[in-house]
């Protein structure tokens, strides 16, 4: 276990940053022959009540999916993701008591992918979670093929422009085989939410949710099997 110890940055320059950590106890450091550090900077914001709120309510879906008590359940969690997904020091410092807002973002999303690829049921519209996230939800969305409305299996509902503004519906003499789709806008929609897409428009299906809408990319296209070069 690491001794961790507290600083401030003094200097900052392009050659690197200049760090006095106070510390009295020089018997031990000359003990142990300290000689190279771990620093884990902190812009000082914490992880935020609503954040904290969305993973205790995604790990309590998690717990009532896998029939694990919430403590075990958190317990488990937060090891695979510390294991996976941290390094260094940051392994000894991830707490849901105060860790920093990117770290729980990280944590945030983890839990989100788990519960795609595991097909574990949400108690409450996960996309009213990731208003601050909203692009990683619908990218994650598209990814795992779940409606980013209600969470049901989805299809790839293509919008009315691409990121360049020109068009990007398919159909109408398009064949989606035959076409380049990098590129071109999207949302996964199940059945429902298409319709309504269509009945009312996209922009109104974004706004009423506060979605955001995504470019297609390699990735998306090979999951979906869609065409990526332009024919002559």
């Amino acid at each position: 276990m690491p001794e961790i110890v507290s600083g401030k940055i003094t200097d900052i320059s392009p050659d690197g940053l200049t760090i006095f950590v106070p510390y009295s106890n020089w018997e031990r450091a000359a003990r142990r022959e300290y000689e190279e550090v771990e620093v884990a900077l902190n812009d000082g914001r914490t992880i935020s009540p609503e954040q904290r709120r969305t993973i205790y309510s995604f790990m309590g879906d998690i717990s009532a999916w896998s029939g694990y008590e919430r403590d075990q359940t958190k317990l488990v969690m937060k090891q695979e993701f510390i294991n996976h997904h941290l390094e260094g020091l940051n392994k000894q410092l991830f707490s849901l008591s105060d860790c920093d807002m990117t770290t729980a973002r990280e944590f945030q999303r983890y839990l989100l992918d788990f519960m795609f690829e595991f097909d574990v049921p949400a108690s409450l519209p996960l996309h009213k979670f990731f208003q601050d996230d909203i692009e990683y939800y619908v990218y994650a969305c598209v990814t795992h093929k779940r409606c980013c409305i209600c969470g049901k299996k989805a299809d790839l509902h293509h919008l009315g422009a691409t990121d360049d503004h020109t068009s990007s519906h398919v159909g109408m003499g398009r064949d989606r085989t035959e076409i380049c789709h990098i590129g071109m806008m999207c949302l996964p929609l199940c059945r429902e939410h298409h319709m309504e897409a269509h009945q009312h428009g996209d922009q109104a299906l974004m706004d009423k949710f506060h979605l955001t809408d995504i470019s297609i990319d390699e990735k998306i296209a090979k999951i979906y099997k869609l065409g990526k070069k332009e024919t002559k």
